[in-house]
C-alpha cells in the first residue's frame, strides 16, 4: 500500500465528517432559540446531504480528470469555511443556506478520497477502501461526542475552534496528495477480472432496482440514525455532551463495522453478507430505542457494528464495474447513497412533526428487514476459476 497517500486523504476523511455529523447537533442546539421544529430539523439536514450527495457524479468525473490532485483538499477547506460562517447565523434561513454550501466541500471530498484510497491499496483495494471509510466513520462518530461538548461549554464558538482544527488535514493532503494517480491503461487488474467475471445479470432491471433499494433503505437507517437521534434524546432532557456521547457509540462501532464488512467483502460472497448483516440489523436498531444504561451501550453498539458492514462492500461493487472510471463510480454511489438518506431523514423529521420522534425512529429502525428482502434479488458472485498448474518433473 502506498502508506502516504492512504493516510493523508483518510485523515481527510476523519477531519470532514466530524463537521459533517455536527450539523445535527447544531440544528439541535438551536431548535429552542430560532424556534426550530423537527420538520426544519429534518429539512437541515437534508438539504445538507442532498446537496453535497448530488453533486458527487460532477465531482467524480471532475476526480478523474485530475487524477487524484487537490480537489480533496480544497473541498475539506471550503466546508470549514461554510461551517465557521454558519455559526454567525443568527436564524434559521442563514444558518441552513451557509451549511448546504458547506455540503459542496463534502460532495467534492467523497469521490476523489475513494478513488486515491482504492488506488492506493494496490492489489488490496478493498481493505485500503475499507481502511479510508473506517477514519471517515471515525469522524462520524467523534463529531456528535466533540461537538456536544464545545456547544454545551463554549457554545458556537467552539464549533469554530472544530472547523479551524481540520486545518492540519487540508496541508497534509495538499502535501501528501500532490503527485496525480498514475495513469492505467488496462485499468485496475484485479477489478478488471472481477468485472469480466461478473455475468450480465447486473444489467437486469431487477437486480439493478434492488441494488437501489437496498441502498436507499440502509442509508436512510444511517442517515436518520446520525441526523435524528440528537433530538430524540434531547426530547427526553439529555444535555448536549451526553446525548453526542450516546450518539457517538452508535457511530464508533458503525466504524468499525465498515472496516470489517471490507475485510469480509475480500473473503465473503457479497449478496451473501448484505442479506445477512441486515437480517441481523433490525432488532438490534429497534431494542436500541427503548433501553437506556448499559443495555442502550450494547444493543446500539451492536446495531451500529451491522449497519455498517454493507458500506465499504457497496462501493468496491460499483468501483469493480468502471474500472477505469472509480472517481466516477464512487461519486454515483456515494451521492445516490447520502441523496436518498438525506430525502429519507426528511420525511422522517416532517413525519415527526405529526406522529413524535420516537414513533418515527421505530419505524425506521424496521427498514433493514426490507433491505434483507432486496438483498435477496442482487446477483451471485460467480466464483472465480482456478486455472490448474503443470507439475514440473526433475526434467523440466
Amino acid at each position: 500500500m502506498n502508506l502516504k497517500r492512504l493516510s493523508a486523504v483518510s485523515i481527510g476523511h476523519f477531519a470532514i465528517d466530524i463537521l459533517n455529523s455536527s450539523v445535527a447537533m447544531i440544528l439541535t442546539v438551536l431548535a429552542v432559540p430560532f424556534a426550530i421544529s423537527n420538520g426544519q430539523i429534518g429539512l437541515g439536514i437534508m438539504l445538507y446531504q442532498l446537496v453535497g450527495s448530488l453533486s458527487q457524479p460532477v465531482f467524480g468525473w471532475l476526480a478523474d480528470r485530475l487524477s487524484g490532485r487537490w480537489l480533496g483538499a480544497l473541498g475539506l477547506l471550503w466546508t470549514a469555511t461554510f461551517y465557521s460562517l454558519a455559526t454567525f447565523a443568527e436564524g434559521y434561513v442563514f444558518l441552513v443556506t451557509m451549511m448546504t454550501l458547506a455540503s459542496l466541500g463534502s460532495g467534492a471530498f467523497h469521490p476523489q478520497g475513494a478513488m486515491v484510497a482504492s488506488d492506493a491499496g494496490g492489489r488490496r483495494s478493498s481493505s485500503s477502501t475499507a481502511i479510508f471509510f473506517l477514519l471517515g466513520q471515525m469522524g462520524l462518530a467523534f463529531g456528535p461526542i466533540i461537538a456536544g461538548l464545545v456547544l454545551q461549554y463554549l457554545d458556537l464558538a467552539g464549533a469554530r475552534l472544530v472547523a479551524l482544527a481540520t486545518l492540519p488535514a487540508v496541508a497534509l493532503m495538499a502535501y501528501g496528495l500532490y503527485s496525480p494517480i498514475a495513469a492505467r491503461k488496462d485499468g485496475d487488474p484485479q477489478a478488471a477480472a472481477k468485472a469480466k467475471r461478473a455475468p450480465s445479470v447486473d444489467r437486469r432491471l431487477s437486480v439493478i432496482v434492488a441494488f437501489a433499494v437496498f441502498v436507499a433503505l440502509r442509508a436512510t437507517v444511517q442517515q436518520s440514525y446520525y441526523g435524528l437521534l440528537p433530538k430524540f434524546f434531547a426530547d427526553q432532557n439529555f444535555e448536549p455532551a451526553t446525548y453526542g456521547f450516546l450518539v457517538g457509540v452508535f457511530s464508533t462501532t458503525l466504524a468499525i463495522g465498515t472496516l470489517v464488512g471490507g475485510i469480509l467483502g475480500d473473503r465473503l460472497e457479497h449478496r451473501t453478507l448484505l442479506m445477512w448483516a441486515s437480517a441481523f440489523t433490525a432488532p438490534f436498531t429497534y431494542a436500541m430505542l427503548f433501553v437506556d444504561g448499559g443495555l442502550y451501550l450494547l444493543l446500539a453498539g451492536v446495531a451500529g457494528f451491522l449497519v455498517g458492514i454493507p458500506h465499504s462492500v457497496l462501493v468496491v461493487m460499483a468501483q469493480n464495474l468502471l474500472p477505469k472510471r472509480q472517481g466516477l463510480a464512487s461519486g454515483a454511489v456515494l451521492g445516490f447513497m447520502f441523496a436518498t438518506g438525506a430525502a429519507g431523514t426528511g420525511i422522517v423529521g416532517w413525519v415527526a412533526d405529526y406522529t413524535g420522534m420516537a414513533a418515527s425512529l421505530h419505524g425506521v429502525a424496521l427498514l433493514p428487514i426490507g433491505a434483507t428482502i432486496a438483498a435477496f434479488f442482487l446477483a451471485r458472485q460467480p466464483k472465480a476459476k482456478v486455472e490448474p498448474v503443470p507439475v514440473l518433473s526433475r526434467g523440466d
